[in-house]
């Protein structure tokens, strides 16, 4: 049961005191509060912090461990060799907190369904557990491929099911099903983002929905599906870019134009330890100093384009919040993206818990989704005007006659640092061409997916079957 370890105080939604289970039932707080609970799990480590960190990014030629020789940050050193093991903790962190994310999810689904309240606001709130759902179990496929495949409230002592369902591997292809009919719920059940109250801007919407279920289609390559998913989006009137690149992942971007679906923190409840963990190292110290970007990213950039400044904090240099990065900082380099200013943003001193936002969705994704789609069905002039529109919003010039390499660049330099690199050059075939680039031996047959983490096959009494070359 490492699976759901520890997750069952987190969505305890019992009667309190002297209200009956029917009262509690009627009113719709409580069922708000219930999914506010699933929302919740994102700012946990366990979800996108050291170990997420460590398996989508340090892995890539983004980036590398970053902080100082010494330090490994336990197995990030394995990360950054592609030498990881099926003991290393990064990947047990990664299975149980999106486990323990659909676990609440699920419980959720399964109380909401009793509630007798509004019922646009029950389908609302059941089409954002949903998305919730989808987007943990995304998560998991990208990461192990076939895993197990959970999706309704498992009694704890039903050892039968236990041992059919939670502890045994679906396929890829059926976890892949269970998405997108998640996906395909939320579709149907979720309002605009303009169609949300001021107060309750962040949660999952319509176009969020649409944006996740093209990128699924998109790693199958199923390409129509995909084109026809983000155009969607990008025809609602709901996105857009913003003017400056650099502003997207900083306090004033939050939930913008260009935000379509992101974990949201706040000071008295905060991300954890996303900033710390990448920020500078040394004096003052600003943080773990990991996830460092590599010279490898800085050597790819065209010369001008503005997305190499705004993605890789350089030093010595002057912030742009006017502070000075010193050379008493132990990196040359930091993620830019994972600063969070103490000078000119939110801060109450936490490093630990900041109320940085995490952007898990942008709509340049989706621009991007739609490019590439198009120029894989044949419509390249429609690709090469989006790609041009990025390259000009970048302060490069236009280009002609766009390649598909042309594209998967524009695609990097776009998203860098964003912990999507790995996933892109596995799914795209370039992953042992890159990896040898920077120094890295990749196994084909082998590394398309992590390992199964050990804890989770020893608690299952090896029902769960490891991955090739594990």
């Amino acid at each position: 049961m490492a699976l759901f370890a520890s997750c069952d105080d987190d969505l305890d939604v019992s009667p309190r005191d002297n209200i009956s289970e029917a009262d509690f039932l009627r009113n719709p707080d409580n069922a708000v509060q219930l999914v506010n609970g699933v929302y919740n799990k994102m700012l946990d480590y366990n979800m996108y912090s050291f170990p997420w960190i460590g398996i989508t990014s340090i892995t890539s030629d983004d980036a590398d461990k970053g902080s100082t020789v010494s330090d490994t940050g336990s197995d990030k050193h394995k990360m950054d060799a592609l030498t990881f093991e099926a003991s290393n903790i990064s990947f047990n962190d990664v299975w149980q907190g999106r486990y323990a994310g659909i676990y609440r999810a699920n419980n959720a689904l399964y109380y909401l369904e009793q509630f007798e309240i509004d019922e646009s606001l029950k389908n609302r709130l059941i089409g954002e557990v949903k998305f919730l759902r989808a987007f943990w179990y995304f998560d998991l496929v990208r990461c192990f491929g076939g895993v197990p495949l959970v999706a309704e409230n498992i009694d704890l002592n039903d050892n039968e099911t236990i041992n059919d369902i939670v502890l045994t591997r679906a396929t890829k292809e059926e976890v892949y099903a269970q998405i997108e009919a998640d996906l395909e719920d939320a579709i149907a059940l979720l309002p605009l983002k303009g169609e949300y109250a001021q107060s309750d801007l962040g949660r999952a919407t319509l176009g969020a929905s649409q944006a996740l279920k093209a990128k699924v289609h998109l790693y199958q390559q199923e390409w129509d599906l995909a084109y026809a998913l983000s155009g969607d989006v990008i025809t609602s009137g709901q996105y857009g870019l913003m003017e400056n690149y650099a502003d997207v992942w900083r306090q004033v971007g939050e939930n913008q134009e260009e935000s379509v679906f992101e974990v949201q923190a706040t000071l008295t409840k905060g991300l954890a330890q996303y900033t710390d963990v990448q920020g500078p190292r040394g004096t003052p110290d600003l943080g773990w100093g990991f996830n460092t970007p590599s010279l490898n990213l800085v050597n790819s950039y065209e010369d001008g384009d503005l997305r190499k400044e705004a993605t890789i904090l350089f030093v010595p240099s002057t912030l742009w919040d006017g502070f000075e990065a010193p050379t008493t900082w132990n990196n040359p380099r930091y993620n830019y993206k994972a600063y969070q200013s103490s000078i000119a943003e939110p801060w109450n001193g936490n490093k630990a818990e900041t109320a940085k936002n995490l952007r898990l969705l942008k709509y340049s994704d989706v621009l991007l989704i739609r490019a590439e789609t198009a120029f894989q069905i044949g419509m390249t002039s429609e690709a090469e005007d989006i790609i041009n529109e990025l390259r000009l919003r970048a302060g490069l010039d236009e280009i002609s006659g766009l390649t598909l390499q042309q594209l998967y660049n524009e695609r990097r330099w776009e998203m860098a640092m964003e912990h999507e690199r790995w996933f892109d050059l596995v799914r795209t075939g370039q992953a042992q061409t890159a990896m040898a680039a920077d120094g890295k031996t990749f196994i084909p047959g082998k590394h398309e997916v992590f390992p199964i983490p050990e804890p989770q096959i020893t608690a299952s009494g090896g029902r769960l079957i490891q991955n090739n070359g594990y």
